[in-house]
């Protein structure tokens, strides 16, 4: 990380370690949070045109993770939600004609519940649809009523192995997937986002076990197959962070035909 001192310590150790320190950040005050910017996306970030808050904090620290200057609250800007209301008013007519609706992303939103929650509950009172894009370790943090003002979950599910998740993310598995039934349970609509990493998380047998997991779930419209890129690689290089995965490169036609025919076979729509 940014004016970290070399003490010796694995990289990957070290990483972890700074990654507990957002477990139990210092949080704003009531009707504020810590983001690190706004955007404009179509189509990745839930349906239509939608305006995309990036939380700021993680406890994750991914090894494909394309969003690392979001990993510390410190790194960024405190906002009020009147701030984040009155940005979006800028586009709501535009966002709305165009069939989107409001995202709150990261980083990792359920970091910041207080504020994810007010946000969430101001958009949907204002016709807007809402998205919550979430790794659900911290689903526990994530209240009924909260989600009762989420029209859609976009779920990441690293892998259904917890060894490679454990890899992954530093994190266990177990938490997501019991934020994932519990989504089942309130009929919260989810979609589920899987990045394909060769070598990572291609494993047929982990792919085949996250694909009848996710089957089994009645709340799941689809299945996004993201496939790994490199885009992130500069942002580490002006982070001055080592990028984890060097060697590694996209998924071949191939490699995403058959992971997307895994999921199909257990009767999933994937996209």
């Amino acid at each position: 990380m940014r004016g970290t001192v070399d003490t010796g310590e694995n990289p990957r150790a070290a990483v972890l370690r700074q990654a507990d320190a957002e477990l139990c950040p210092a949080l704003p005050e009531p009707g504020t949070g810590v983001i690190d910017s706004w955007d404009l996306s179509i189509g990745v970030d839930g349906p239509g045109t939608r305006f995309v808050v990036f939380t700021c904090g993680c406890p994750m620290r991914c090894l494909y993770c394309h969003n690392p200057e979001t990993w510390r609250m410190r790194d960024g800007h405190r906002v009020t939600v009147e701030e984040v209301m009155a940005e979006i008013g800028k586009y709501r007519r535009f966002v709305s004609v165009a069939g989107g609706g409001i995202t709150v992303s990261g980083g990792e939103p359920l970091l910041q519940p207080a504020f994810t929650a007010e946000l969430l509950r101001r958009c949907r009172a204002d016709g807007l649809h809402t998205a919550l894009d979430t790794s659900g370790f911290l689903g526990g943090r994530a209240s009924d009523a909260m989600l009762a003002d989420t029209d859609l979950v976009l779920l990441d599910i690293k892998s259904a192995d917890p060894a490679a998740y454990r890899r992954l993310t530093g994190r266990p598995l177990e938490p997501t997937l019991r934020f994932a039934r519990r989504l089942a349970e309130l009929g919260r609509p989810t979609w589920v986002r899987f990045v394909l990493v060769p070598g990572l998380t291609d494993d047929p047998a982990a792919v085949e076990e996250l694909a009848r997991f996710v089957a089994g779930l009645s709340n799941v419209e689809h299945v996004d197959v993201l496939p790994f890129h490199r885009m992130a690689e500069a942002k580490y290089r002006r982070l001055g962070l080592p990028y984890p995965l060097p060697g590694v490169r996209p998924p071949g036609p191939e490699l995403l035909e058959r992971v997307h025919a895994q999921f199909r076979a257990h009767g999933l729509t994937v996209v």
